[in-house]
């Protein structure tokens, strides 16, 4: 693309005036009034024919290929030609996940140096900066080329779990399940510890009789929790999920407490695997372990996008029954709003529950309680409380269905709904209920 600049805008609004002085005071002559046009334009073919070089052209973006909600980072952009370019410019394209701090482009340094811009990531993604806008004058400086050029640069901006990670390091040292050093409760878990002395007190199934016939004493046996449990994170991002609740959207609420509970079992030596579906399944990864391995769950969470999409249960939930192969907790973030809409979610985790054990992760939908507690001050204002109160009452229809199925459910507020979920885990996991 080829378009003159402001000096040659200028040259020919300065050649405009001698002109039609020209044709006022001498009109058998006035064409001669024309030879500042045509030799403008001949100084514009020149510049744009020197100036063409996009078959030498090279650029490149480099960005950290991940940064936490919040956090600001650089973007490096380095171009150059075959032969110097005068006045290069640059300006990149971006989503809406980041937003720049002190505009999206500049111009690139003579020297062969890079372009520097901040940006900020305002939301959770994968941000991408897909195009790469280019431009440089001619040696008159009188026309600007222009190219665009696709890129493929992608920066992961993951949920901030900083405030989470301390109070998961509280919740772990509270549960003296830190490090992998779990709680030694005689009679809890099913892997055996030790063989201790019989104490006034305790149970008579946990004292082994042969082994105490053979010492001449009372011994019994102590278990611990058992570690290597499958722990399967699925999360709804269906349209429902992505209703914002205090600002923030619910999907970024489970994400932020699915890293939450992911951290604790991860460092309870636990396996670890993060599923997403709307209409269809859509982010899957494998079962990890250790915690060095949850920063590669953090940038599978990143994965997980906005949906316009209505949640297809039966299809997601099948699909990830058929990927397990062993007994393990199933612990889904989703949203409903009546028994009619989530009539196929019941029949689809009825058949999970034969298996597996199954918690759902619910909001409490703030806005409805409001509506149902507020106190009238006009006949809409009835209407309006009745409806809430009715649709609240069908939402604890649904609850109280998937309880009797066998599920666990959790119904918290939305700012205490990872340490819900983890005080959750760490009861069914010391109750040997995993």
């Amino acid at each position: 693309m080829i378009y003159p600049s402001g000096r040659a805008v200028w040259a020919a609004a300065a050649g405009a005036i001698p002109a039609f002085l020209i044709a006022l005071a001498l009109p058998h002559v006035w064409y001669l009034g024309l030879l500042w046009i045509c030799l403008l334009l001949a100084f514009l073919a020149v510049d744009a024919a020197a100036g063409r070089g996009r078959a030498s052209l090279n650029a490149t973006l480099t960005a950290p290929p991940q940064v936490g909600v919040g956090g600001r980072f650089t973007l490096h952009v380095a171009a150059g030609a075959g032969a110097r370019l005068r006045r290069l410019q640059a300006r990149v394209g971006h989503d809406q996940r980041v937003q720049p701090l002190a505009g999206t482009g500049g111009a690139l340094p003579a020297n062969g140096g890079t372009l520097d811009l901040e940006f900020e990531a305002i939301r959770r993604g994968i941000a991408g900066f897909d195009r790469l806008w280019l431009r440089w004058q001619g040696p008159f400086g009188l026309i600007w080329n222009q190219v665009v050029l696709p890129v493929d640069r992608k920066v992961a901006v993951l949920p901030n779990v900083n405030s989470a990670r301390d109070e998961a390091i509280t919740l772990l040292q509270r549960s003296a399940l830190a490090d992998g050093h779990t709680r030694k409760r005689a009679g809890q878990g099913r892997e055996f510890e030790a063989l201790k002395d019989y104490q006034p007190g305790m149970g008579r199934r946990m004292i082994d009789w042969k082994r105490s016939a053979r010492h001449g004493k009372l011994l019994t046996r102590e278990f611990r929790i058992e570690e290597n449990n499958n722990i399967v994170l699925a999360i709804d991002s269906g349209r429902l999920m992505c209703e914002p609740v205090d600002g923030v959207p619910k999907v970024d609420r489970a994400v932020t407490a699915a890293l939450l509970s992911a951290f604790i079992a991860l460092k309870g030596g636990d396996l670890v695997s993060l599923f997403s579906f709307d209409a269809r399944p859509r982010v899957s990864s494998g079962a990890v372990r250790g915690s060095p391995s949850f920063t590669m769950i953090q940038k599978r969470a990143a994965e997980i996008d906005y949906s316009t999409e209505e949640t297809n249960f039966t299809l997601a939930l099948t699909t990830l029954s058929a990927k397990l192969d062993r007994r393990s907790l199933v612990i889904i973030f989703t949203d409903f709003v009546d028994p009619i809409s989530a009539e196929l979610m019941l029949r689809t985790v009825g058949r999970l529950t034969e298996r597996h054990l199954v918690l759902f992760m619910l909001m409490k939908d703030v806005e409805l309680e409001t509506l149902a507690d507020m106190a009238p001050a006009a006949p809409e204002d009835v209407a309006r409380s009745v409806t809430a109160g009715d649709l609240l009452r069908q939402r604890q229809v649904v609850i109280g269905r998937l309880r009797l199925l066998g599920a666990h459910v959790i119904e918290a507020d939305h700012q205490r709904l990872g340490p819900a979920l983890v005080e959750r885990y760490i009861q069914l996991k010391e109750e040997n209920l995993l």
